[in-house]
């Protein structure tokens, strides 16, 4: 019995998010040979007897293991970076997976400032020798382009002023957009909606969110369902709080595949510095009844959970 209940134990360890070094190393780091081979036996999750009769590793498990080693070691380094340097290499690393990552490049052009966008261009340069700009156009070739192109070219006003009228006026041109795109994509049908989500402040945004809203009776983001990369820019400049706790609760789960659990260790790390961590574990509560911490607790392990723990406990 207590050698079953020492093996469900490290099961457990080496599922989630991370692994938990400490009971990896009080466990596994005692176990005689014949205890490692019944280990192999009694766990065909992990292992299938070949056909040489022997317990081998599952190759897709091999590889799910070796990232889950390395989760914590990216999170450290992503933390360690400049934040401008972050921001370029996750520009990057999104262009060149085989299918590049839209929401990646939306969350660091729609909810970074300014000042700090133009950092992140300048550190792209410097690291890259491209501009951002010239590698999202040579990368993606789908209508999302001209709209990427243009919001990590943006350098928005910051100040407190908003004209209402104005914000009113747009939020029409937004009605007439969705109500005339003819369930085709909002971004091939209207060059004013890329100009008004790139170009305007986001105090302005969410005016035209709040006229919308009154104009429509439902959210923007709302009647957006059938376009992503639309409905994410526009949960990213309105609403950003609401947006990052939907990407955490569906990365925290077990059994996601490994992009979304990466997403956990980018939102947070990127995040981490920032006013709006609390405005995210407030919206995380009061949507999904538990708080961030619970929920990193219940399903990451080790150092890993410990690193995230830490990092979110700051805005307390």
């Amino acid at each position: 019995m207590a050698e079953a209940n020492s093996y469900a134990a490290l099961t457990k360890a080496f599922s989630g998010l991370g692994v938990d070094e400490n009971l990896f190393i009080s466990t596994l780091g005692k176990w005689n040979r014949h205890q490692r081979e019944s280990y192999r036996v009694s766990t065909p999750g992990f292992f299938r007897e070949d056909e040489r009769q022997f317990q081998r590793w599952d190759d897709q498990h091999i590889l799910q293991l070796r990232q889950e080693f390395l989760r914590l070691k990216d999170a450290v380094v992503l933390y360690t970076m400049h934040p401008w340097e972050r921001d370029a290499r996750l520009f990057k690393e999104a262009l060149l997976l085989q299918v590049p990552k839209h929401d990646v490049l939306i969350e660091i052009a729609c909810t970074r400032s300014s000042e700090d966008l133009l950092g992140a261009r300048k550190a792209y340069h410097s690291l890259f020798e491209h501009s951002i700009e010239e590698d999202i156009a040579f990368h993606i070739r789908t209508p999302e382009r001209k709209l990427l192109v243009a919001l990590v070219s943006s350098y928005r006003y910051e100040g407190p002023r908003v004209s209402d009228d104005l914000a009113k006026s747009e939020a029409k041109i937004f009605v007439n957009a969705i109500k005339n795109a003819n369930k085709k994509k909002l971004i091939d049908e209207d060059e004013e909606i890329v100009r008004i989500l790139s170009t305007r402040s986001k105090l302005h945004l969410k005016a035209i969110y709040s006229h919308y809203k009154e104009i429509t009776g439902n959210f923007l983001d709302e009647d957006l369902e059938g376009d992503l990369t639309m409905k994410q820019v526009v949960q990213c400049l309105c609403v950003p709080k609401a947006y990052f706790s939907k990407i955490l609760i569906a990365s925290l789960r077990l059994n996601v595949d490994e992009y979304a659990k990466d997403s956990v260790t980018r939102v947070i790390v990127t995040r981490a510095d920032d006013d709006d961590m609390k405005q995210i574990k407030e919206e995380f509560q009061s949507s999904y009844g538990t708080t961030l911490a619970a929920k990193i607790a219940e399903v990451a392990n080790g150092s890993y959970k410990d690193f995230l723990l830490t990092i979110i406990a700051k805005s307390d």
